[in-house]
């Protein structure tokens, strides 16, 4: 079987970056650490992730060609402490989300474990271009 590609079909030009746009949405689908996702009336995203155990210093929040990736390092404790069971994950992380065209950051915080990420979709004016022809 052929894999149809958006990028060959003559009324979608220039959408082959839609192509490795999904591909790369897709990679890196890990569970960790989970996430909510809300729309927030009438423009707005929430991204949640629980990021219980990390300060504010263990975490980095950076938007990277149109898409926003979430990372996530603990720094070794000093101390010898030794555990009988170790529930929490304390492991690095990345996360990564696809933006679409005009959505922004517009501010990530930090509260009760739980690292707060708004997102906001900017409005473009509609262009009607004319544009001339001419004759050779």
């Amino acid at each position: 079987m052929t894999k149809i590609s958006l990028g060959a079909h003559p009324y979608l030009l220039g959408f082959d970056q839609l192509e490795r746009l999904a591909e790369r949405a897709a990679k890196g689908a890990e569970g960790y650490p989970p996430y909510n996702i809300e729309h927030i009336a009438p423009d707005g995203f929430r991204i949640t992730l629980a990021v219980a155990g990390f300060a504010e210093d263990d975490l980095s929040v950076t938007t990277e060609d149109r898409q926003l990736v979430i990372r996530g390092r603990m720094a070794e404790p000093d101390d010898q402490r030794v555990f009988l069971h170790r529930g929490i994950a304390a492991r690095a992380f990345q996360r990564s989300f696809v933006l679409a065209d005009g959505v922004e950051v517009e501010s990530a915080r930090m509260e009760n474990g739980l690292l707060h990420i708004d997102l906001k979709r900017r409005t473009t004016q509609q262009l009607v271009q004319t544009i001339p022809i001419s004759r050779r």
